[in-house]
């Protein structure tokens, strides 16, 4: 039997042939650390991320699993973890001041695996446990937004709105489901940015100009040199008679002075880059033409 992460329990060290006696003399000469109750790092006092994750699952107790903000940690989605948290699947579990214990008897098989040997939730079960918690919007956002530009994951926001259809009682489905509506999905600022520069440099645009003033009116992007605005809406700030009609003149206001104006969803940039790299090309094609060039712009496909 090898060390798990660098930690043991007393468990395993009997099953190794180590007496009770033997155990109290590498604790004595420091060839073993107590970490929490019955689990001891071998060799070493401190521990990395993934051995303490992996003492908190181990001091829980058999069918315990890192899970919330720790499992979105070691899946290297959301942000940095500070309190450690697992669930277990039953209804009492042993109390350790320093962890945040959940008791879950009914969790799904399906939202449990093995990741860097560490039980663990799944990716869309992460996602669905922190939505029932009050974490921030833009955090959720930042999480399903990572969860899908991750390699070891690579969660597509329609198969996790697939997830979410399937478990419609859980705490935080009515918060997800809302998130995932492609006609409310919204990214900050500095995340659209974020991912935005990439998308325009891989269609062949320069680096734009961002928040500045236009005829007047704040832009998201701007190309001077290109004579070209693109606008990113979050629908659920363009819904109303109103501010439709200030988008509307904003965008003749622009027309009439020469610029092209393209808009483009919060949504496509988060999970539709390639549409919006080819609508670009086709866009800086258009105007980069000679003046009188033959020919009707070409659609992309």
């Amino acid at each position: 039997m090898r060390r798990q992460h660098g930690v043991l329990t007393r468990r395993q060290l009997g099953r190794l042939g180590f007496t009770e006696s033997a155990i109290r003399h590498r604790l004595a000469i420091g060839r073993l650390h107590p970490v929490y109750r019955g689990v001891y790092a071998v060799g070493r006092r401190d521990l990395p991320h993934e051995g303490r994750w992996m003492a908190a699952v181990l001091a829980c107790g058999p069918g315990a699993l890192l899970s919330h903000g720790s499992a979105a940690a070691l899946w290297g989605i959301g942000s940095e973890w500070k309190q450690i948290e697992v669930s277990v699947r039953r209804r009492s579990w042993p109390r350790h001041g320093d962890l945040r214990v959940r008791s879950r008897p009914s969790i799904p098989r399906q939202d449990v695996t093995i990741h860097r040997r560490i039980p663990v939730t799944t990716p869309p079960g992460i996602i669905l446990d922190q939505a029932a918690l009050p974490i921030s919007h833009s955090s959720l956002e930042r999480l399903v937004n990572e969860a899908n530009a991750n390699e070891d994951i690579e969660l597509d926001p329609i198969a996790l709105r697939r997830y979410v259809a399937l478990r419609p009682g859980e705490p935080g489905a009515p918060r997800l489901r809302k998130l995932l509506d492609p006609d409310t999905f919204r990214l900050s600022d500095s995340e659209l940015e974020r991912l935005f520069r990439p998308i325009a440099l891989a269609a062949g645009l320069p680096q734009p100009l961002t928040k500045v003033f236009v005829d007047d009116y704040e832009v998201d992007f701007y190309w001077p040199e290109l004579r070209l605005v693109v606008e990113t809406d979050s629908l659920r700030y363009h819904r109303t008679a109103i501010k439709q009609t200030r988008d509307f003149l904003r965008d003749q206001v622009h027309t009439a002075s020469g610029l092209t104006t393209l808009r483009f969803t919060h949504w496509q940039v988060a999970h539709d880059p390639r549409h919006i790299t080819e609508i670009l090309r086709a866009t800086l094609r258009v105007r980069l033409r000679p003046a009188g060039a033959a020919g009707a712009g070409s659609r992309p496909r």
